[in-house]
């Protein structure tokens, strides 16, 4: 494979800059000096408010007839976490939670998106609607603006997230992490909610946080403050198995048939990151990723003229193009890359999943690179309106791990406003390259040729 100028090679003896941790941040803080972490403490509160208002806030001699009406009426608490293990390690944090309280588990359901829907989709909205639930809580979804999560007004909603977001669900409760830095991911935001509401949850919700974090943030995480001290954790249940377990729990949601529900309820049965670690669904599909990983991961990149920007191009109905832009964004190396972008044309049908992320390289540079920024930017730069033709699935998820779901159409135009594959223009003031003179191949002077010498032989 080719490589562009500036990307250093494996093994190569260069040295690469130092990052900062992902705690070394200064986190905001209030009136009284106090960080503010994870989310702001007026919306925590009454997420625990919400998560214990069925029967939490009735005298304990009420609470048997508030569980009969409960069953009488047939209303459920709804969790809707997303399918990776960040979004369903907060899932079960909340199930647990909910059960410790005292919540029968007949009266939880959940609902999990299908292959490359959201929470907004008419079928979806149906599909929650039709559990009749009378709590839905969502979890690590991403929000954007949208009508309520389900159409009936008695139902309640609570959004917990972390994606950068200032527009949620007409109606919904919300709490989130995107504005207080070190942003927490979705898992660990719930456990700081819950894990003050019973006892016995830190004991068997720690590894969950663990393994959604690690999930999202990768697992050289220091866990400094304000990230709460995981030593105790750590020593119980060993990175190792915490790492393992994120990649089996991520892989059923990659391979091609989505078998999020394999995931889902592995999470809920273990009581140790290592009762993922034998089963035997998980494993077979963390191999089939693997494989597709392998398959795709060669694909030589094209560099933006301007050299801030490298995509590969797949074809892959499994979901391995999040997995390969991490591969890639830790290898190419140079001084103008920012972002690698894996863009997978075999996902879904008629549109392009792609995924970006912040070239290690680029990692600690001033100003931060932001992808969600940079991404909008390009699409601004149409004059017929590319940026609504992208649709609402454009430029999601996070300044340094952005994505989204668009028409092909969308995004080749994309690819054309970003100069995908055209050649930088050369310095001011930079001569032309010279042309390589060509040799003319004259007749060798040389009489003692091997080919007289067989002649003669």
């Amino acid at each position: 494979m080719k490589r562009a100028a500036g990307v250093s090679k494996p093994g190569s003896s260069k040295i690469r800059p130092k990052l900062p941790d992902y705690c070394d941040v200064e986190p905001k803080r209030d009136g009284n000096d106090q960080p503010i972490w994870p989310a702001a403490q007026e919306a925590m509160e009454e997420a625990r408010a919400f998560i214990k208002e069925w029967y939490f806030s009735k005298a304990p001699s009420q609470m048997t007839l508030l569980m009969e009406a409960s069953a009488a009426s047939g209303k459920k608490t709804l969790l809707v976490p997303d399918k990776d293990a960040d979004g369903l390690s907060a899932g079960v944090i909340i199930f647990r939670t909910l059960t410790t309280l005292g919540l029968d588990p007949s009266f939880i359901d959940v609902h999990l998106i299908q292959k490359g829907s959201s929470i907004h989709v008419d079928r979806e909205r149906a599909a929650m609607a039709a559990k009749e639930p009378g709590y839905i809580i969502v979890l690590d979804q991403g929000s954007v603006a949208a009508p309520p999560v389900v159409d009936d007004p008695s139902a309640k909603a609570l959004i917990i997230d972390h994606h950068l977001s200032d527009q949620f669900p007409a109606n919904a409760q919300i709490v989130s992490a995107c504005h207080y830095p070190p942003v927490a991911t979705t898992s660990l935001l719930t456990y700081e909610i819950c894990k003050t509401l019973g006892s016995t949850i830190p004991g068997t919700c720690a590894y969950l946080a663990c393994i959604g974090t690690h999930g999202d943030l990768g697992n050289t995480l220091k866990w400094s403050p304000p990230f709460p001290d995981m030593k105790e954790t750590f020593k119980i249940y060993t990175k190792k198995s915490i790492n393992d377990a994120v990649s089996l729990v991520n892989a059923p949601r990659r391979t091609a048939k989505y078998d999020v529900i394999t995931a889902w309820q592995a999470l809920l049965q273990s009581t140790d990151p290592k009762d993922l670690l034998n089963n035997g669904r998980l494993q077979n599909a963390r191999f089939e990723i693997n494989e597709e990983v392998e398959m795709n991961t060669h694909t030589p990149p094209k560099f933006s003229k301007d050299g801030r920007i490298a995509v590969l191009r797949i074809n892959s109905k499994a979901q391995v193009h999040p997995v390969i832009a991490t591969r890639w964004a830790g290898f190419l190396n140079s001084k103008k890359l920012e972002i690698v972008m894996v863009a997978n044309f075999g996902y879904l049908p008629d549109v392009v999943n792609f995924s970006c992320r912040i070239a290690r390289c680029a990692r600690s540079r001033e100003p931060p690179v932001n992808i969600i920024d940079s991404l909008k930017a390009a699409a601004d730069l149409s004059t017929d309106g590319l940026r609504d033709r992208m649709g609402p699935s454009f430029a999601r998820g996070h300044k340094e791990a952005s994505g989204g779901i668009v028409p092909v159409d969308a995004f080749e135009e994309l690819m054309r406003l970003l100069e995908i594959g055209e050649k930088p223009d050369k310095a001011e003031g930079e001569a032309a390259p010279k042309a390589k003179k060509v040799k003319a191949i004259e007749k060798s002077p040389q009489k003692n040729t091997i080919a007289n010498y067989f002649r003669k032989t």
